[in-house]
């Protein structure tokens, strides 16, 4: 089976700071993205155990190319929330360097995992649920699939940017509903 892809922004989820360590969410439990599917709690677990007991880590990637590593992420797991990923882009490598200040600058806004179905189901809305997936990489990229999932602005917390997407989103409507 080849590997799947699912992209996230980060405005909602992930900060960056000191130019180099970024953290978020790289995946959100319960929430249909672009290509109908549903990524259930839980489902990351057994690939995350494997992983940890082979001693083997998550790949940080630049748009999903392996030959472009970009750094390192120190912490991958799952929460109440989705997979949580918290890393380090590193300066020593050109594209490292590029990455932290497209980021910074808002260029780069999305997330995206590459991985393998092992396990999933169809919902009663005909969505794809995914309950077991195998985690290949975690890549910093241009076109996210997952609109919740977003880098936040330099300095900003994951919270702060969590507010700034509700208040775009409570926006978004208010315009929807004048111009509707």
């Amino acid at each position: 089976m080849d590997l799947e892809r699912k992209f996230c922004r980060f405005d909602a989820d992930i900060t960056v700071t000191d130019g180099c360590v970024i953290e978020g969410y790289a995946s959100r439990f319960g929430q249909c993205d672009q290509g109908n599917d549903v990524v259930s709690s839980g489902a990351y677990g057994a690939s995350l155990k494997r992983l940890a007991e082979s001693g083997r880590a998550v790949k940080m990637l630049w748009q999903h190319d392996p030959a472009q590593p970009i750094g390192i992420w120190d912490v991958v797991r799952e929460d109440g929330v989705g997979l949580y990923v918290k890393g380090r882009l590193l300066e020593t490598v050109a594209r490292g360097r590029e990455a932290a200040a497209l980021v910074a600058a808002g260029a780069i806004d999305g997330l995206s995992i590459g991985y393998r179905t092992k396990a999933a189901t169809k919902d009663k809305q005909g969505r794809r649920v995914l309950t077991e997936l195998e985690l290949w990489e975690v890549s910093l990229v241009t076109f996210p699939m997952l609109p919740s999932a977003r880098v936040a602005a330099k300095g900003e917390t994951p919270v702060e940017a969590d507010l700034r997407e509700m208040a775009r989103l409570i926006e978004e409507a208010r315009r929807d509903l004048v111009d509707g």
